[in-house]
């Protein structure tokens, strides 16, 4: 019986699958065929290649954060308050070891000519010190001192003196 409903449902499957025509097409449908529309391309600027004048880009920089580092009384410290100046100044000088530049140190009026000298000296040398640890060559700067000799500003109160105690870096 068993093989009997076997053959049965075997022979209804097939009678199933013959149902469909082979031979006939699949339905398509008819559409007609579009080409794709590329975006518009809007022309591309041209690119212009500017030339860098790199020396000069640093002069303006190092120009616009100043030339002179002032300090405080009897002293030769440089305050953090110029280290944007100085990294400026070195970075001109270590792009172009041609520039040199001189660190004239200076006094205000009050100690002996030769302290003063001296300590315009040691202000002069920690900038050029400073700048040489951020790159400018030793030999591109040349610190030297006026101690009291050329004031900046004439008078005899803490705010002349606080002008006259300075390094004024110019380029030779």
């Amino acid at each position: 019986m068993q093989k009997l409903a076997l053959v049965v449902l075997m022979a209804a499957g097939l009678a199933a699958c013959s149902s469909t025509k082979l031979e006939e097409p699949a339905p398509v449908q008819d559409k007609p065929v579009v080409a794709p529309v590329a975006p518009k391309e809007e022309p591309k600027p041209q690119s212009v290649v500017k030339t860098v004048d790199l020396d000069a880009e640093l002069l303006a920089a190092a120009n616009q954060k100043g030339r002179t580092v002032y300090f405080d009384f009897d002293s030769f410290v440089v305050k953090s308050d110029y280290t944007p100046l100085i990294e400026a100044h070195a970075k001109r000088l270590k792009n172009n070891g041609k520039v040199k530049m001189s660190l004239e140190g200076h006094a205000d009026e009050r100690g002996g000519r030769e302290y003063n000298l001296a300590l315009g000296q040691k202000r002069a040398e920690a900038v050029a010190q400073s700048m040489s640890l951020l790159g400018a060559g030793g030999a591109q700067v040349e610190p030297v001192s006026f101690g009291k000799e050329r004031p900046a500003v004439e008078g005899h109160n803490e705010e002349a003196w606080s002008k006259n105690r300075r390094v004024e870096l110019k380029d030779k």
